[in-house]
């Protein structure tokens, strides 16, 4: 049940009455907007939670609630939703915790809601697996483009990769004689036979890689690539990113090289046998 809003002004949260209404008149115009989603905000402040919920149902999006962590990642379990905001600080699990747990077992996008601005405490949650990140105080106006760009980025990848017919074949790029292998019409990705569990970000930047070995990316191209101009990330991101995706490469993370100054490339090890 969704708790009356009476002290709004309290929280660290600034509110755009318009917000509703722009978006239906966005919609009514025939601007290209997101499908709905659903979406689980996990926030212990009950007023601020039910103003967030309140907001994005205003926009046509299926919602959940969850006041600490615990309950929370027992929602996404159930639920297994489009989208998470998650706030760090959290009675029985934090927003850090909650987010390892997630990556566990889900590449649903995490959009991390934080008091703390600090750069290495916005690194913490890139690294352990958050998509974007918002600091409070925040205006409502912006955590609503965060969240139309994050499900409009779902949209594109589901687009671009439908399922194949079963007696298609697939379009799987390999690399070091198959110790890594890339579907991108499944998205999906291996390394020596076992899956990888990978986020969208992730998974974009191996396909990325793969599919260009040996050529240097700088961070910017890789932000612009990856990231599109809509999200705010900085070249901290990229390495973020890039550090995860190689811990999942396992035996396979030298593959993704450093290029000093410049950024990263992609070049597997040669077998033994080439070239003999």
């Amino acid at each position: 049940m969704v708790r009356p809003l009476d002290r709004m002004t309290m929280f660290p949260i600034q509110i755009d009455a318009a917000n509703g209404a722009a978006a239906r008149a966005l919609n009514a115009a025939g601007w290209d907007t997101p499908s709905m989603g659903r979406i689980l905000v996990v926030e212990d402040e009950a007023d601020l939670n039910d103003l967030i919920t309140r907001q994005l149902r205003q926009e046509g999006h299926e919602v959940y609630q969850a006041f600490d962590g615990q309950v929370g990642l027992d929602t996404v379990r159930s639920v297994e939703p489009d989208l998470v905001i998650l706030d760090w600080m959290l009675p029985k699990l934090d927003g850090i915790a909650v987010a390892r747990k997630i990556r566990e077992r889900y590449v649903t996008p995490i959009l991390m809601l934080t008091a703390r601005g600090e750069e290495t405490d916005i690194v913490l949650g890139l690294e352990v697996g958050a998509d974007d990140y918002l600091t409070k105080p925040f205006r409502m106006r912006e955590l609503l483009a965060r969240v139309r760009a994050m499900l409009r980025r779902i949209a594109i990848n589901q687009e671009a990769a439908p399922a194949p017919a079963p007696d298609a074949p697939s379009d799987m790029i390999e690399a070091g004689d198959g110790a890594i292998a890339v579907s991108l019409t499944m998205r999906t990705a291996t390394a020596h036979g076992e899956e990888l569990e990978l986020t969208p970000k992730e998974f974009d930047l191996l396909a990325l890689f793969v599919q260009n070995p040996g050529r240097a990316f700088s961070r910017d191209y890789l932000l612009e690539r990856v990231w599109g101009d809509d999200v705010y990330v900085t070249d901290r991101t990229v390495d973020t990113h890039v550090q995860r995706l190689r811990k999942k490469l396992g035996d396979e993370a030298e593959a993704i090289r450093t290029v000093w100054g410049i950024g990263y490339k992609f070049q597997v090890k040669q077998s033994a046998t080439a070239g003999s």
